[in-house]
């Protein structure tokens, strides 16, 4: 069976089950693991699937890709556009680091800060800084969302705006090409939104790979952050949007 021929066949699949995996295509077509591995690469780019670890599933613009599978995409970009994120951050800092995995990379790569107050409402943050000795962790109150570890809610909100930060550093689960910041979850754009308005410099996390999403509800636009790290070109005109708005754009990688 041709390439052709395959890549409907693997959309019905991940339709009927939510998920195809490269194993299990490799026997049901009987080719090469390296032969699923760059369709389902070709069809990533296509933005026909979303690729997640061992595998693919169907892109959404209503519901996110559960978190563990979110964990897993692009963390070599991840890691990349956090350390540069990092790097503008500065010792004797007040940060607030939001949900999302991009965050928790920013996380990481703060560890050998000196000096930092972190406010997050992302528990995964919270534990992951809980390592650097030089470093003061505080915690919004709020909804504990299981499945992620985030803190969501009006008492979060409420918590967030007994703040005044250095920087905010969020994430998202898209953007458009207008450069509008968009997620799912109104609660947690809701926080995002008050995480913004409390801080003097905003900055955003994004790999590649949001720019072929597509989320419902919208955080804001580019033109309110200072700084944005990511690992490729912005397309269209977003880029000289960006200069006009005074948004700073770092591409790494």
């Amino acid at each position: 069976m041709s390439q052709t021929f395959r890549h409907p066949d693997i959309l019905e699949i991940a339709r009927k089950e939510g998920k195809v995996t490269v194993e299990d295509l490799a026997e049901r077509f009987d080719v090469t693991v390296q032969t699923i591995r760059r369709d389902l690469t070709e069809m990533a780019h296509a933005g026909k699937l979303e690729r997640v670890h061992g595998g693919a599933v169907l892109p959404s613009g209503v519901d996110n890709i559960r978190y563990e599978e979110r964990r897993q995409l692009n963390m070599d970009a991840k890691d990349k556009v956090a350390r540069a994120c990092a790097a503008h951050i500065p010792n004797d800092a007040s940060v607030f680091l939001n949900i999302g995995t991009s965050t928790e990379a920013v996380a990481q790569a703060l560890r050998g800060h000196s000096n930092l107050m972190v406010m997050t409402n992302n528990i995964n943050v919270a534990n992951i800084l809980s390592g650097n000795p030089d470093c003061e962790v505080i915690v919004t109150g709020g909804a504990l969302r299981k499945s992620d570890g985030g803190l969501v809610g009006p008492l979060t909100m409420r918590s967030v705006e007994t703040f005044k930060f250095d920087i905010a550093v969020i994430g998202c689960s898209a953007l458009d090409a207008e450069g509008d910041i968009l997620d799912f979850d109104m609660q947690e754009v809701g926080v995002s939104q008050t995480i913004l308005r409390r801080a003097r410099q905003s900055f955003l996390v994004a790999d590649h790979s949001k720019f072929e999403r597509s989320a419902p509800v919208a955080i804001g636009s580019l033109r309110e952050i200072d700084m944005f790290f990511t690992d490729a070109y912005l397309p269209g005109d977003l880029a000289v949007q960006c200069r006009e708005w005074g948004t700073d754009v770092v591409v790494v990688g």
